[in-house]
């Protein structure tokens, strides 16, 4: 008798130290998330992304608990030689915030580390060509969003695709529209909406816009939506995240009904930022 008392109050007694070490970290994330925005934070922002000072207050400060949040979750590991630094991080986080903004939210929950490179770096890709022949080959890559908690980038490429907002290329936007895909069963291009009744409409709007791009690209016709993404549904909705956000006027204007499906789910209209 004595023996087993003794065993369920060393498991309580694990289980208490267990809930208080849980409710330290929570307050200390808490805190950390919640304190003011760091003077110095601002001014990396404001040096090396000409977007963060064109957004209305009301989203800078909402942007910044994202980054705030971003920062403390998950862990940046330098590749290649590479040191990470608070440019890098700020950098990085913030081109993440901003497909968050105005919505609900878990803040990339599945992710947990950021891995940077110098610069493009190389990756084994299976390859099938005209006759269904399947072969690897070593390919330069700026980005990859892994569905195991990993996430690479290329920070030669992703500082110049968040310091130039109006080109369309945008490796960090890329590779985290496709976290966002990945929230629901692998990535397909179909997100998780607020509404279910919103994936009749997406389905539609977005198999419509993939076909034409699909069509354009093998005519090699000028397009908004980078070409890329006539590869498969998954990469459409990631090149779309990056036209939408860096190309909006262009996009509303050729791409009506994509550009609208497309604020109903970022919940913002970046025209307002130009």
């Amino acid at each position: 008798m004595n023996s087993t008392l003794g065993y369920f109050s060393l498991v309580s007694a694990v289980a208490v130290l267990g809930f208080v070490y849980w409710l330290w970290r929570y307050r200390k994330r808490q805190q950390f998330i919640h304190a003011p925005f760091p003077q110095e934070w601002d001014r990396i922002l404001r040096a090396n992304i000409p977007v963060y000072q064109r957004l209305s207050e009301p989203l800078r400060q909402q942007l910044q608990g994202h980054i705030r949040q971003f920062i403390h979750d998950k862990e940046f590991i330098g590749c290649g030689g590479l040191e990470i630094n608070s440019t890098i991080q700020l950098t990085i986080a913030a081109g993440a915030a901003m497909l968050l903004l105005n919505r609900p939210t878990t803040g990339y929950s599945s992710l947990r580390w950021i891995y940077v490179y110098p610069s493009s770096f190389v990756t084994d890709r299976e390859q099938r060509d005209d006759s269904g022949v399947v072969s690897s080959a070593r390919v330069g890559t700026l980005g990859e969003s892994w569905s195991n908690g990993k996430l690479v980038l290329s920070w030669n490429d992703a500082e110049q695709g968040i310091h130039d907002f109006t080109d369309g290329h945008n490796v960090i936007l890329h590779e985290f529209a496709h976290q966002l895909d990945g929230e629901q069963q692998g990535t397909n291009g179909a997100p998780v909406l607020d509404n279910p009744g919103a994936y009749k409409v997406w389905t539609k709007v977005l198999s419509g816009e993939f076909e034409n791009l699909q069509r354009k690209a093998s005519v090699g016709s000028a397009t908004v939506i980078d070409k890329y993404g006539a590869t498969n549904p998954a990469e459409f909705f990631a090149v779309a995240t990056e036209a939408f956000f860096e190309r909006p006027e262009d996009m509303a204007r050729h791409h009506t009904s994509l550009f609208n499906v497309l604020t109903d789910f970022y919940k913002v209209d970046p025209r307002d930022w130009l």
